[in-house]
């Protein structure tokens, strides 16, 4: 799987996009606990979307302590979405 198919992946549930959107309302950066708090979702389900979104490079995960801390990388997003979407505009 390519980085496009990657970041597309993470993309393509609506969760995964909520947990992206809250971080970045939220400073960019929370506690795996934080982040689950906000979901009805098991911690299993919230677990596995975190992990999809960590493979795509758009959270980036570091230990405190016992905490799980991930802080939003949009890098990925802007470097293989924006050139995606600017294949479909057209010249007039």
């Amino acid at each position: 799987m390519d980085d496009l198919d990657r970041v597309f992946t993470a993309l393509a549930h609506h969760s995964r996009r909520t947990i992206l959107l809250v971080l970045h309302l939220r400073g960019g950066e929370m506690t795996s606990g934080e982040i689950a708090g906000r979901f009805d979702h098991s911690w299993p389900t919230i677990t596995r979307h975190l992990g999809v979104l960590e493979q795509a490079g758009l959270v980036h995960v570091t230990l405190r302590g016992r905490e799980r801390i991930y802080r939003l990388d949009t890098g990925p997003l802007f470097a293989v979405g924006v050139p995606w979407l600017h294949r479909f505009e057209t010249s007039s």
